[in-house]
């Protein structure tokens, strides 16, 4: 008996439609399944919920779009279990099918690998410590920000790696992206695009004001320590949510995690194709 848990989109009508479906498909063939308390309260699925917590799943199933994809990730909190994106808006990077498709991916897993129909893609995530006014602890998928805190004004930032100084940036803020954050903000940045099958760091200055805008693509060995310089205060954002204020001389630390996120692949997965179809580029 597999242990399946859905994560959901509480914007998208059919997304309910999806998680109801599906739960009742895996019930009626002897699985345990279940909705998380807060999306069943959005979407009218009270009687579908659970207070197991889905770090005891076999698998997650997350449906909505790539936001719903690092929501799952982070209530799983580290734990390895595998995620399966269920694609319910435009193109994602990291959804894997449409809804469409859940039914019969859903049978083949719980039928287990031996089968040869699912992989595993395996992902890096970053640990994110701050020290001083703000103190915390988080992980994420794609990227870590500090950003301004007032529109208008740039922040200073010391930037440290692997423990040795490096310089001083006069931006709008900076982002330190995993490979998998490449095509999230830091790409909106100019940052450049990295295979997710990769290790690295990427640090992004945001809207410098400074001759040097260059992204630096870093071994994973190279830590990355941000020290908040000035009078002006910046947000601390992990995953696009705001975790934080920070006040000068706070620092925040970026490193690789030991934990990776995971997740379930049924088709071929190419990323440059998947970049081909988001941005319309041409075969010739």
């Amino acid at each position: 008996m597999s242990a399946v848990a859905f994560v959901a989109h509480h914007e998208r009508d059919h997304a309910a439609v999806a998680c109801r479906d599906a739960i009742t498909l895996l019930t009626d063939r002897g699985h345990e399944a279940w909705i998380v308390p807060d999306d069943a309260a959005v979407l009218g699925l009270g009687d579908l919920v659970s207070e197991r917590p889905i770090a005891e799943a076999d698998l997650v199933v997350s449906v909505g779009g790539d936001g719903t994809m690092l929501r799952a990730v982070r209530m799983l909190d580290g734990a390895g279990v595998p995620v399966l994106g269920v694609n319910m808006g435009v193109l994602g990077y990291l959804t894997e099918i449409e809804a469409p498709e859940l039914r019969d991916v859903l049978e083949r897993f719980v039928a287990g690998p031996e089968a040869g129909a699912w992989a595993l893609d395996v992902r890096m995530m970053l640990t994110i410590d701050a020290v001083g006014s703000v103190q915390g602890r988080w992980r994420a998928l794609n990227e870590v920000v500090v950003e301004k805190h007032e529109a208008g004004h740039t922040i200073r930032l010391l930037v440290r790696i692997a423990g040795e100084p490096f310089t001083s940036y006069a931006a709008d803020g900076l982002i330190v992206a995993t490979p998998t954050g490449s095509t999230a903000y830091s790409l909106s940045a100019r940052g450049p695009v990295v295979s997710p099958h990769h290790r690295a760091l990427l640090l992004t200055p945001v809207s410098p004001h400074m001759l040097f805008d260059r992204t630096l693509v870093l071994d994973p060995s190279e830590a990355v320590a941000l020290e908040l310089a000035g009078f002006r205060r910046a947000e601390l954002a992990v995953d696009g949510q705001v975790v934080g204020t920070l006040s000068a001389g706070d620092v925040v630390h970026c490193r690789p995690a030991a934990e990776s996120a995971a997740f379930v692949r049924v088709h071929p997965h190419h990323f440059h194709q998947i970049l081909k179809r988001k941005f319309g580029l041409a075969d010739r």
